[in-house]
């Protein structure tokens, strides 16, 4: 998910009742739902090194606790800045919880995060294997409306609240906010659950048929922006992959009238060599539906390069008809006559051929 869902959700945690345990919970929490995705430094490395490294260690149940130790020590390092300020000296901080209250916020994080079709490796490294839900968009309007509502509300709507103030000299009253944060994290999960019963619908449908008179190996459904009902489809075959559109409240799915083709191109010495480099063993290891084209160019798109081939990398589970112009998590490799790598690209970069 964006990050935004991800402090947001980590925000409501705390207010759910973990800032009545210890002091700096709501901080802590909220800093360690969002660690995880400092793995975007990786992108000094390259587009290439950034796909590798993106949802890996930090993403993985081994990088929790580590990720974990790293954002208390943080806020242990603020709190001692500010002269050990709390907002109750009746309620200190505690060190060891904070950091297990850090630890499942790390793990929010990757549930969230496997809840959308990028997925997440959590066995990392132990094992590359990716998992992916694909229940939710990765900007899902609805999760972030609930999440704001479960902070907001208690500002405004005094009964939303089940502090209990007190009126005595000396007394603190308890955090607030409980009660609306509560309600928020499980219409969260209220709300996945729609999804993986709708999901399942639409996955159950584009098994139910044939395409073209053949069966297909494998299928998958991938959710659209908002519409919990629409899932845009993609199916395996022997010899090509099919594109549709799904609509999980139908009874029947019947996709022959906008699915769109793509044939498997002829396995080559050209793409072999491409996917043996490190883009390609790096982008075939996350890919459910990889499509491997080859061009041949007629100029030189690199500096200080001669490349005579283009292998373009492409996951079809990114090629909606919503997205315009070539998809932005596709890749290019550029190789000699040879088959040598005059260059690798990913991302954004992979839409031009003029420069390096």
């Amino acid at each position: 998910m964006e990050p935004i869902t991800h402090f947001l959700f980590g925000a409501n945690m705390g207010r759910a009742g973990l800032n009545r345990k210890t002091a700096l919970a709501t901080a802590t929490v909220t800093l360690a739902a969002e660690a995880a995705d400092l793995d975007v430094f990786s992108r000094f490395g390259g587009s290439a090194f950034a796909l590798n490294h993106h949802r890996g260690f930090t993403h993985s149940f081994l990088g929790v606790p580590i990720v974990a130790a790293a954002v208390v020590g943080f806020v242990y390092v603020i709190w001692r800045l500010r002269g050990r300020k709390l907002r109750n000296p009746d309620l200190p901080p505690r060190w060891g919880l904070l950091f297990l209250f850090a630890c499942i916020a790390g793990l929010s994080h990757i549930l969230l995060d496997f809840t959308n079709n990028y997925g997440v490796r959590p066995f990392w490294p132990f094992s590359e294997r990716w998992y992916s839900a694909d229940l939710v968009f990765i900007v899902e309007p609805v999760l972030l409306v609930v999440l704001v509502l479960g902070l907001v509300l208690p500002a405004f709507f005094s009964l939303i609240n089940d502090e209990i103030s007190s009126s005595r000299k000396g007394r603190h009253a308890l955090p607030r906010g409980r009660l609306a944060a509560t309600l928020a994290l499980i219409a969260v999960f209220a709300y996945w659950g729609v999804r993986v019963y709708e999901h399942r619908r639409a996955v159950a449908a584009l098994e139910s048929r044939n395409y073209r008179g053949v069966d297909a190996i494998r299928v998958s459904a991938y959710p659209y922006w908002v519409n919990p009902f629409r899932w845009y489809a993609v199916v395996e075959t022997p010899a090509f992959f099919a594109t549709m559109d799904v609509n999980s409240l139908a009874p029947e799915v019947d996709p022959q009238d906008d699915m769109e083709i793509f044939y498997k191109p002829e396995e080559t010495v050209v793409s072999l060599a491409a996917k043996k480099t490190y883009l390609g063993r790096v982008y075939l290891s996350w890919a459910q539906y990889p499509l491997v084209e080859t061009e041949e160019l007629q100029h030189d798109p690199v500096d200080n390069g001669q490349p005579a081939f283009a292998v373009r990398f492409r996951d079809l589970r990114y090629d909606d008809p919503g997205r315009s112009g070539r998809p932005s998590l596709s890749g290019v490799v550029f190789l000699t006559r040879d088959l040598k790598v005059a260059a690798e690209r990913f991302g954004a970069a992979s839409a031009g051929t003029t420069s390096r």
